[in-house]
């Protein structure tokens, strides 16, 4: 029987140590440090989506042979209870495998609510710091309270563009393995084009040639069903007031993430804008995107933050 992680590329070919991550000389020499001391740290791995900062986590937990749980901030990590419960089980469980401490991987856990679940991770880090260690990942480390931040060595995915160019040509390499190895045949400039388009997202990378693959060929035709985000509809329904027609364009863009929306509008602001309605929406945007980090229903606040773009903002 095949299993989802089978069936998932970003599973089944998931680096399974460090040496095997696509990472800058910086960052690969940092966790190779970590391993090779055979000491594990509480960590906070920071950067954008699809760079590989779980893998990182759970490839220096396989290298060091260590116990570890992965719990999603964003899913069952929301509930205290059930937070506590996870951790305080794995915790006191015995280990069959390992004489190194456990690690508890806190996944996207710039989702847990910073009033409360976070202060409470703080006081798990010291009450259960005998025998394990925490490594949180998030895409947006102002939303990670201090205390978090201060009991934790961070680290940031950062790549300059002379790097990104080594990363993207590495990654060519391993994209080209996985397309080999699943018998999918394919173009080499439209998979080298796939990449820049998205670079560093790896994750995306995959998802999308897996997507596309189930005719058993990679083609240019994937350039045209993987455009970038399109807001030009959206705008529309705002400069015309049309709230039902904005709220569909946010359901039917439930998975994108709200960021990349307010970033999409911030970056075409001065080609929809009227030059005095610029400044209010830089506000604006800046206000829905600080309350992202709060807000229980994240759909609720997209459409919010389109209703005060409505009624406050100047369009052409």
């Amino acid at each position: 029987m095949t299993t989802s992680n089978e069936f998932l590329w970003v599973e089944k070919y998931r680096p399974q140590k460090i040496a095997d991550c696509i990472l800058t000389d910086g960052l690969l020499k940092t966790f190779q440090s970590i391993v090779d001391s055979g000491e594990m740290q509480n960590m906070l791995l920071t950067g954008t989506a699809g760079l590989g900062k779980t893998t990182v986590a759970r490839a220096m937990c396989n290298t060091l042979g260590l116990d570890y749980i992965i719990i999603n901030g964003s899913d069952d990590g929301r509930k205290i209870d059930d937070l506590r419960g996870r951790i305080v089980q794995f915790a006191s469980s015995v280990s069959l495998h390992s004489n190194g401490p456990k690690v508890i991987i806190i996944d996207e856990a710039d989702y847990l609510n910073p009033n409360s679940a976070q202060p409470y991770l703080r006081g798990f880090i010291e009450e259960f710091s005998n025998n394990c260690r925490f490594i949180f990942t998030c895409n947006f480390k102002n939303r990670i309270i201090e205390p978090i931040h201060s009991r934790c060595a961070v680290v940031e995915f950062n790549t300059t563009k002379k790097q990104m160019a080594s990363l993207a040509n590495a990654f060519l390499k391993r994209l080209e393995f996985i397309l080999k190895a699943e018998n999918i045949q394919y173009d080499q400039a439209t998979i080298a084009e796939l990449i820049l388009r998205f670079a560093p997202d790896w994750r995306r990378v995959i998802n999308e040639c897996q997507r596309y693959s189930v005719s058993g060929k990679i083609d240019s035709g994937i350039l045209t069903s993987t455009s970038d985000l399109n807001v030009t509809a959206l705008i529309t329904a705002i400069k015309n007031k049309d709230f039902k027609a904005a709220r569909a364009w946010v359901v039917n863009n439930i998975d994108t993430e709200p960021a990349a929306i307010f970033r999409k509008i911030y970056d075409n602001v001065t080609e929809y804008a009227k030059p005095d309605g610029v400044p209010e929406v830089v506000i604006i945007l800046s206000k829905y995107q600080y309350q992202e980090a709060f807000v229980a229903d994240h759909e609720l606040n997209m459409v919010a933050c389109l209703v005060e773009l409505m009624a406050n903002v100047e369009w052409k």
